[in-house]
């Protein structure tokens, strides 16, 4: 149990560290991006006006753009957008869902914004539709984070043991799951898990106004 332990710490030691290289490189490699192309200042981007000149000169025009779009590309733009209906009500649902559940366990709610951005609508160089088209990806793709932040954070809350197979892709908080089959003292470390979730949340949060 104690040589266990004391692999379980080491282990917990290494992905705290990577999650702080993580961090940094995301930092590192944004500011990057804006020192080359654009200004952050509060929620609005700032270009200078002869970047500005030039985007609206690469713009190409909407009878251009149809007439250079494959036909597939065209055909599949109905069943792209029949899956807003349901993802709207998949952001609702998810959002009164934690709203109501997270406050019941103690739990810091997801913040939505931190997930889904909608800023591409801003960019000079895309037409009216590529701008529909890029915000809607946006969306769809930062819902699907901030629903999956959300499952993670109910995982840990209600089952965080492991899976025997190998999975793919796994939440950041998976890793400090319990392993498949071991039954020690379960229910204390279940206990134990919902208190580092309460801690990891808000130590996280702390991080990123620091950052800001």
């Amino acid at each position: 149990m104690s040589s266990y332990r004391s692999m379980n710490k080491k282990v917990r030691k290494i992905l705290d560290q990577i999650s702080v290289l993580e961090e940094d490189l995301r930092k590192e490699l944004h500011e990057q991006e804006m020192q080359a192309l654009f200004q952050l200042k509060g929620t609005k981007v700032l270009f200078e006006r002869k970047v500005k000149l030039a985007h609206k000169r690469m713009k190409m025009g909407l009878i251009a753009w149809f007439r250079s779009s494959r036909p597939q590309n065209i055909l599949s733009a109905p069943f792209i957008y029949m899956i807003i209906l349901p993802l709207v009500f998949l952001d609702i649902f998810m959002t009164v869902y934690q709203a109501v559940c997270f406050r019941l366990y103690g739990i810091p709610a997801v913040n939505r914004s931190n997930y889904i951005t909608l800023d591409r609508h801003r960019l000079g160089y895309l037409n009216l539709l590529e701008k529909i088209n890029c915000d809607y990806c946006g969306y769809a793709n930062g819902l699907i984070a901030y629903v999956g932040e959300i499952a993670a954070r109910t995982e840990q809350y209600w089952c965080p043991i492991k899976h025997a197979r190998n999975v793919l892709s796994v939440h950041k908080r998976y890793p400090y799951f319990i392993d498949y089959g071991d039954a020690t003292e379960l229910h204390a470390r279940f206990d134990s898990l919902r208190a580092d979730l309460n801690r990891a949340i808000v130590d996280d949060e702390n991080a990123k106004r620091i950052a800001r």
